[in-house]
């Protein structure tokens, strides 16, 4: 089991960014994540900035600790840019960064850039963008040059030189629930990672939840035989916060050791807690919460 954490970019890098994420790498995470959203929901009328410029200031201001995003979307990337970002990151690390990239929501990212009449994409086309997305980014970020003509996007001599630290690219960490996100993980995928079941999230219990992401493994287990591939090869990643009583988990440490317990059965490699933010949706007891990142561990293994 890994204990890692995803950092909101709400703080100035001046008042108390920059101290996050050296706090993070002290305090043993495996890695820091960032969400990597324009705005996200009850977050959208304060301090929100991009997930790359700050994962490049956490790279330049740690040593160890792997950074990444949770989640990257086609909402508004598009794959050649995104790849010349990706290997400047993974270059400015030394080699420390995680794709976590998933098909998007509806939300906010998802309207942002549209005009006059246009209209959100539908949950048919997020998945068909997405595959082509991920087929496109893992071309861009292993090939030298790359030309590409697809339904939704294009590429035309794309040059990637060096490519990345990490051979043959960065690793992927695939966000799945449904059949073609899980075909996409177990095809391109180094990770997969899931927020548990939706539907089990909004109205079930928290037994219901663990047996709905036993049921989920299962599944991915039954895409990567089709695929020809071991699922024991995939990371399987738990963002937690959105499981049934989502505070429980930093509760107590008792508690977390608790709930990673139940999870680490399912085979779960890795639980990411989100750094507690006060008086929000994510607010927590920050002395808990590092007691959690320093001794979990440990005790989880006894």
């Amino acid at each position: 089991m890994r204990l890692s954490t995803v950092i909101l970019p709400v703080r100035r890098w001046s008042e108390g960014g920059r101290e996050v994420w050296q706090r993070a790498e002290q305090l043993g995470f495996h890695a820091a994540y960032t969400y990597d959203h324009l705005s996200w929901r009850t977050f959208r009328d304060g301090p929100w900035f991009g997930a790359v410029p700050t994962l490049t200031a956490a790279a330049a201001a740690t040593s160890r600790l792997r950074l990444g995003t949770l989640v990257t979307s086609p909402n508004f990337r598009h794959p050649v840019t995104l790849a010349k970002e990706l290997i400047s990151l993974d270059d400015v690390s030394g080699g420390r960064i995680t794709l976590g990239i998933g098909a998007g929501g509806s939300g906010f990212d998802a309207t942002v850039l549209l005009r006059g009449a246009e209209e959100a994409w539908t949950p048919r086309e997020r998945a068909d963008r997405f595959g082509e997305f991920v087929a496109l980014l893992d071309r861009l970020l292993t090939e030298d040059a790359v030309t590409y003509e697809g339904r939704h996007y294009s590429a035309r001599e794309a040059r990637n030189i060096p490519g990345c630290v990490q051979r043959p690219r960065l690793p992927f960490a695939v966000a799945a629930t449904g059949p073609r996100g899980l075909r996409l993980a177990a095809r391109y995928g180094q990770a997969w990672v899931t927020t548990g079941d939706p539907k089990v999230n909004e109205t079930g219990t928290p037994a219901e939840s663990v047996a709905a992401l036993g049921r989920q493994i299962s599944r991915l287990g039954e895409a990567c035989a089709e695929s020809g591939r071991d699922v024991a090869e995939l990371d399987k990643i738990l963002l937690t916060g959105f499981t049934p009583d989502p505070g429980r988990p930093l509760s107590s440490l008792d508690a977390f050791v608790d709930f990673a317990g139940e999870h680490a059965r399912l085979g779960v490699d890795e639980i990411v807690l989100h750094w507690p933010i006060p008086d929000s949706v994510f607010a927590a007891d920050l002395a808990v919460f590092e007691k959690i990142a320093t001794d979990a561990l440990a005790q989880l293994e006894g």
